[in-house]
């Protein structure tokens, strides 16, 4: 794991749009699992708690968890000037792309391999989650839960959602509220 001292900080607020405009365009089925890669192993601006507070911080806020670590980082950097900078990289162009696609989509929907290929993607966008994820569990030991209790509370959500088919919301207020009331008494 890399320092603090050997992290570096974005240079311009175009270098902020063309970064997050690049992980952005590699990013079909999601774009976690690039961000993750790219703003802590390649463009080492972030380590991976950071990167791991930031994305808790963007996932209870309204709106995508990217974006909203996009916005935040960007801030962070160059207020104002950098959150639009890295908000504009991860939306301008792929929202040109999706709006093209979607009307494509419309004129083969009926297609037997576009049916297949969309399969094959969400399989793909799925595997890169699950492999961000175990990239970020070395992030637990520094949590102030422990990582046994993160790892019960992961479980816990992945049955109760996967399994059970709960609705997110009520799962993410009751696990939610009581993994930070664990985390506020561990604390204290």
């Amino acid at each position: 794991m890399r320092s603090d001292t050997q992290l570096r900080a974005p240079q311009s607020a175009w270098e902020l749009f063309r970064v997050f405009n690049r992980l952005a365009l590699q990013g079909f089925g999601g774009v976690l699992p690039i961000a993750q890669r790219e703003l802590v192993e390649h463009q080492r601006w972030l380590t991976r708690d950071q990167f791991v507070e930031l994305l808790s911080i963007g996932q209870v806020l309204p709106g995508p968890n990217v974006v909203n670590l996009s916005l935040m980082f960007g801030d962070r950097y160059f207020g104002l000037r950098g959150a639009l900078a890295a908000l504009a990289g991860m939306m301008l162009v792929p929202t040109v792309i999706v709006v093209l696609l979607a009307a494509l989509y419309g004129q083969l929907a009926d297609v037997p391999v576009v049916h297949g290929a969309l399969r094959g993607m969400g399989a793909v966008a799925a595997g890169l989650v699950i492999s961000t994820a175990l990239k970020m569990l070395v992030t637990l030991k520094s949590n102030p839960m422990g990582r046994v209790p993160c790892l019960v509370y992961a479980a816990l959500t992945l049955i109760a959602i996967g399994g059970l088919r709960w609705p997110m919301v009520w799962v993410v207020l009751g696990l939610g509220s009581l993994s930070v009331a664990t985390a506020w008494w561990r604390i204290k």
